[in-house]
């Protein structure tokens, strides 16, 4: 027999007249690069830099991938892979552009500049969205102690096949809430795959 709490049925209530899937989501805060769940558990992870490794010779290659199998092989608790586009603001090198244009009098170089402006601004049309590809292993955990030693090991490991990472931050984990939960109605990128 199913017996609901009070506060059960105070969730239900809320999230049958809410419109908004964040009001189904049970994240009670975002801090310190984690998402405090309601039940008591903590999401985090980290951050990995890409890397193509399709430019180095066969032997790094070869060594990088050997490394990460190990890497994969050394996590025993469930984890999520994750690829999510942010969205780049490319006013800026455009600005720099036009500056560079300014103050250039080779007419092959300005031909270039403008090339490369036009490319620019082609971008930031409407049928272009210009973002930039960022990587995730995210898991969840109880303990705080051992959120910390699965960070750690995951960025040492992530090191050993000479690749860069970090702990996510706070802003990190609301663009990865916002690419899932707003359908992006507030945002222009979504999430691109999930493994």
């Amino acid at each position: 027999m199913l017996v609901m709490t009070q506060t059960d049925q105070n969730t239900m209530a809320v999230q049958q007249s809410s419109k908004y899937a964040e009001d189904w989501v049970p994240i009670k805060n975002i801090m310190n690069g984690m998402i405090q769940l309601d039940n008591g558990y903590y999401v985090t992870g980290i951050k990995v830099s890409p890397k193509n490794i399709f430019i180095l010779d066969q032997g790094e290659r070869d060594n990088i991938l050997f490394n990460l199998q190990n890497f994969y092989n050394m996590i025993d608790y469930e984890f999520w892979l994750m690829v999510a586009d942010r969205p780049v603001d490319i006013n800026l090198y455009l600005s720099q552009l036009q500056l560079l244009y300014q103050k250039c009098t080779d007419g092959a170089i300005r031909k270039l500049i403008v090339q490369d402006i036009n490319k620019a601004n082609a971008f930031m049309g409407a049928e272009y969205n210009v973002v930039d590809t960022e990587y995730f292993i995210l898991f969840k955990e109880k303990r705080l102690e051992l959120v910390q030693k699965r960070i750690h090991n995951l960025i040492a490991g992530l090191a050993n096949a000479s690749i860069n990472s970090m702990q996510v931050s706070n802003a990190d984990l609301r663009m990865i809430l916002d690419n899932f939960l707003n359908g992006g109605m507030t945002t222009t990128f979504g999430t691109v795959m999930v493994a």
